[in-house]
């Protein structure tokens, strides 16, 4: 049997987007008033945890109400033809809600917590985090996400899977923000490159085999994953 293609997925905000989830921070870069850097920074949360713990409340609470949309839907189909790792910048768990079974999740997860003094110390976590809610020693929980000027512990990681690609798919990303957008340099030269966004960032001419989708996730992925899968080895 023939030894499966291996399909790298980065995906971005516009990947959930058609599931009702908001993305991080409007054009203004503000969230109800706030700066981002006020609600998603080690600074923001010494300065006033309160008002970073809302803020992560409000968004998880969101989530639970939402679904996968068809573009989540469609990356699962792959795998019947691929190896297929997604690397997402989300922290919602969409991926894993569609039945994807290998994603990454570079800038943590919203469905988790972990203890401000022992980042091993992890905790699956649905319901309001509150000031008062302590890991085992008695240290503040905090939301497991990592905020700006914060290391990213899974870029080795994503990158490491972005190198083995045989194809690389990007969705809903702009791909500006560093360190996720230096992930597409770790493919191979000639490595085919589908971007699915409606607005696409990416220049044609800096990429070989780099193929445009003007859509939404949820209206590209699936005829993309059609494509693909009639290509299959």
């Amino acid at each position: 049997m023939a030894k499966k293609q291996k399909i790298v997925v980065l995906t971005g905000a516009g990947m959930s987007a058609e599931s009702g989830l908001k993305t991080f921070r409007d054009s203004n870069g503000l969230w109800e008033g706030y700066d981002v850097m006020e609600v998603a920074s080690p600074q923001g949360f010494a300065r006033n945890p309160e008002l970073v713990l809302e803020f992560y409340n409000q968004r998880r609470r969101q989530l639970l109400e939402v679904s996968p949309n068809a573009g989540h839907n469609a990356l699962v189909q792959l795998e019947a033809h691929y190896d297929v790792s997604v690397v997402t910048q989300n922290v919602d768990n969409l991926h894993e809600q569609a039945g994807s079974s290998h994603v990454v999740h570079l800038h943590g997860e919203l469905l988790k917590v972990r203890s401000t003094i022992n980042e091993n110390y992890v905790l699956d976590w649905k319901q309001d985090l509150v000031l008062g809610d302590l890991d085992e020693q008695g240290h503040q929980l905090r939301p497991h996400i990592v905020w700006f000027g914060e290391m990213v512990p899974m870029l080795q990681t994503a990158a490491y899977i972005t190198q083995q690609a045989d194809i690389l798919i990007i969705i809903g990303t702009s791909m500006q923000v560093y360190p996720a957008a230096s992930l597409i340099h770790y493919v191979n030269t000639g490595t085919p490159i589908y971007f699915v966004d409606p607005k696409p960032s990416v220049n044609p001419m800096d990429f070989q085999n780099l193929t445009i989708i003007s859509s939404t996730a949820a209206e590209g992925v699936p005829s993309l994953v059609s494509e693909l899968s009639g290509k299959a080895l």
